[in-house]
């Protein structure tokens, strides 16, 4: 096409305004590239906005200030133990350069980085007690100003239609406005709000600009997509054997539908990991959407059959994973300890009182007359709460192991021999419907250490790039610890700015 043709011209064009989009754009506007950032909704962050904004960075300098003994070799190790060879060169490429791309983003003003401590999910070698994973700062709104009304607000108040808290912005919110900072600040960055790519311009084979509409925006160097995943889709999740359900997923509910995705496909990209998600536990809501569920701290969950099937306190992707291969529906028991709350972390926590209204929630004065209200056998019920009861007065899990490992842990409250087992037996007992939820979908876009997007025959289409959810995840089925989503995607979207900027 011709300059004309044009309806803005940039050096590289980013879809997408997630923690891996916002990092990408960051590094090739640092670089000296001019940037747009492409968002499709009206405010930015999407799914990294509403996280806890955990980064699995290992062997970082935010690592070495807090004493946490950490090493990229360490999550080396970590990561082939549980990975295997199968993306090995991502593996190195990941972890050679979490310590860079830190730097970088300390050097900026914007950006301040602190650990804190949240186990990685998996006993395996490299692992760092405490956990290695570190989060932003908060960030006070006033540095942000009427920036502050781009920036997406947490998940309880934006499925609401409501803005930010009063306060400082936190968790994700923070990770987004600190890039979103140090993107406009470097006077080379510019954001587009309400504008969804669904079509790539190519040119000789190669990607030389997108179409959003009847926009057209020229990438002189390239075109990075870090617009997330497919999990808001429920024909795509359909057709790409996806289990839960749309309705369920954490991502917000007008983002994450995939068209970046299949515009890539249309051009012959290659893909992989589809059905894969990351995993967690659902809340069934009121409204019929699912509440990521973590943390438990009392009470054990029963499949269709009135019968636990796992430890209930795994980390939410290993839960889910055991949730997707149970008889459902699933429900979490407890009793009158958490005072008719919920003994967990329920993102967003809705009040008792509307679940119990709304029959997501049931409760009852005996585990007899719950079992018939949530449609399980009595006796089966019964019998599993005795036999946990016992568990929790020995301090020992003889099924699943709860309590054994230090994820287990974290969270527990209990003051028995094993405070991650505490005893139901006060009435009134209560239990709350639990679903498939997930953080995104893994299956997408197949890319290289570099993060151009790959052919089927493994060649590289020239000017494309992609990070985050809308890539095959280089963690396959595995959940490694907390901020492995965030990270990779900041990684591989600074390694694909890199690539455009020829360094």
């Amino acid at each position: 096409m011709r300059a004309a043709d044009w309806d803005e011209s940039y050096d590289v064009v980013v879809v997408g305004s997630g923690a891996g989009a916002l990092t990408g754009a960051y590094a090739a506007a640092a670089a000296g590239l001019r940037t747009a950032v492409l968002e499709k909704t009206a405010v930015l962050g999407g799914t990294s906005a509403y996280s806890g904004s955990a980064c699995w960075l290992p062997g970082t300098d935010v690592q070495r200030r807090a004493g946490v003994d950490d090493s990229a070799d360490a999550a080396r190790d970590y990561l082939r133990a549980l990975l295997g060879e199968d993306t090995a060169d991502r593996q190195e490429a990941f972890v050679a350069t979490a310590a860079e791309l830190v730097a970088l983003l300390e050097s900026d003003p914007a950006i301040e980085f602190g650990w804190q401590p949240f186990p990685d999910y998996f006993a395996a070698p490299g692992r760092v007690p405490g956990g290695r994973s570190f989060m932003p700062l908060d960030l006070p709104a006033e540095q942000l100003g009427e920036r502050a009304a781009l920036v997406r607000p947490p998940v309880e108040r934006d499925r609401c239609g409501l803005g930010h808290p009063p306060g400082p912005l936190t968790g994700g919110r923070a990770l987004i406005g600190r890039l979103l900072l140090a993107c406009t600040g470097t006077g080379r960055c510019e954001i587009r709000t309400g504008t969804a790519v669904d079509r790539l311009v190519v040119e000789d084979g190669r990607v030389v600009g997108v179409r959003a509409g009847e926009r057209r925006f020229a990438a002189r160097r390239g075109v990075l997509l870090a617009s997330g995943g497919y999990e808001r889709n429920a024909a795509l999740r359909d057709r790409h054997g996806v289990p839960g359900s749309a309705a369920w997923s954490m991502a917000p509910a007008e983002t994450n539908s995939g068209e970046p995705l299949d515009a890539a496909t249309a051009i012959g990209a290659a893909t992989d990991l589809h059905g894969e998600a990351w995993w967690c536990p659902g809340l069934a809501q009121p409204d019929g959407g699912g509440a990521f569920t973590l943390g438990l701290r009392g009470g054990f969950i029963v499949d269709a059959d009135g019968r636990r099937f796992a430890n209930e306190s795994l980390p939410y992707d290993r839960m889910g994973r055991a949730l997707a291969a149970a008889r459902l529906p699933a429900h979490l028991v407890f009793d009158a300890r958490s005072r008719g709350r919920l003994p967990a972390i329920a993102i967003p926590d809705v009040p008792a009182e509307q679940h119990l209204a709304a029959g997501t929630w049931q409760r009852a004065e005996s585990l007899t007359e719950l079992a018939a209200l949530i449609g399980v056998p009595a006796d089966a019920l019964s019998a599993t709460a005795a036999r946990f009861n016992a568990f929790a007065a020995e301090g020992v899990d003889h099924d699943f192991h709860r309590g054994e490992d230090e994820y287990d842990r974290f969270f527990a409250a209990g003051d028995g021999p094993n405070p991650c087992l505490v005893p139901v037996d006060r009435p009134p007992f209560y239990a709350a419907r639990v679903v498939l939820g997930d953080l995104g979908t893994k299956g997408g876009l197949r890319t290289d250490t570099a993060g151009r997007v790959l052919r089927e025959d493994g060649s590289a289409i020239t000017g494309l790039y992609a990070t985050g959810n809308t890539s095959a995840s280089l963690t396959g089925a595995v959940y490694p610890g907390p901020g492995v989503p965030i990270g990779t995607a900041m990684v591989f979207g600074y390694r694909a700015a890199r690539d455009m900027a020829g360094l």
